[in-house]
Order: structure tokens, then C-alpha cells, then sequence
């Protein structure tokens, strides 16, 4: 009598071969193409708050809006860029994995800087509220 026989058991202690890492081209075009995108809505992102204190008539003084919510959305691309660096992690793709993590310190070292600024701001005009730069609310 012939019995069946069982597959051999996975073995996690021997040489599991040569890592498998992403075609080349593809990770290097990925990794460029994601920190063009990210650098193009950072752009985006702080152009829009540079167009909130511009204005193109001379007898009104405009200033920039406070900081805070394009922060947030700045945070919100890094956050991007660092779910993509665990993707390509996983995935093998170095070149993506090192421009998503450049990426996300620079995301990171712009909105600790935009805080700290705004935070400086904010403390500035709440002492002085008729300082350049602050916003009367009354």
C-alpha cells in the first residue's frame, strides 16, 4: 500500500537565495517620477500660501495667511512619500526607497521649520498686534 507523502517542511534556517530586488529602469523611474510629483504639489502647496498675501493693488496692504493648514498639507505629501518608501522597501526598490526617504526628512525639516516660524509669528503678533505682518481681528 502506497501512502501519500507530505511536501517537506518550509526551512527558514538555510540560505534563502539571492534577494529579489525591482527591475532597475522601472525603480529608477518610479523613484523619479514620485519626487517630481511630491516636489511639484510642495510647489503647488506654498505657492498657494504666497498668493494669499499678494495682491495687485497698491493702496491695500495684504498679508500671508498663517502657516498652520499648508503645513498640514505638507505633512499630508510626506506622509505619502514615506508609505511609498515601505512599499518600495518591501518591493526591493532601493533607488525609490532612497528618494521617498529624502523625500519624507524634507517634508519633515520644512514643516518643523514652518511651525517653529509660525509659532514665532503667532507669539509676535498676540505681544504686538499692531506689528507689520499681523492680522488686526477685531
Amino acid at each position: 500500500m502506497d501512502l501519500p507523502v507530505a511536501p517537506p517542511a518550509f526551512d527558514a534556517t538555510g540560505d534563502g537565495g539571492p534577494r529579489r530586488r525591482a527591475d532597475p529602469g522601472a525603480d529608477i523611474g518610479a523613484g523619479c517620477g514620485l519626487a517630481f510629483l511630491e516636489l511639484a504639489a510642495l510647489v503647488v502647496v506654498f505657492g498657494l500660501w504666497w498668493l494669499s498675501g499678494f495682491s495687485l493693488d497698491p493702496a491695500r496692504t495684504v498679508t500671508a495667511d498663517p502657516l498652520w493648514n499648508y503645513l498640514i498639507a505638507v505633512g499630508a505629501v510626506g506622509a505619502v512619500a514615506l508609505v511609498a518608501a515601505v512599499i518600495a522597501a518591501r518591493a526591493g526598490a532601493v533607488v525609490t526607497v532612497v528618494t521617498q526617504g529624502l523625500m519624507a526628512a524634507l517634508v519633515c525639516l520644512i514643516v518643523v521649520g514652518g511651525s517653529a516660524g509660525q509659532s514665532h509669528e503667532d507669539q509676535r503678533c498676540r505681544e504686538a498686534p499692531t506689528a507689520p505682518g499681523c492680522r488686526n481681528t477685531h
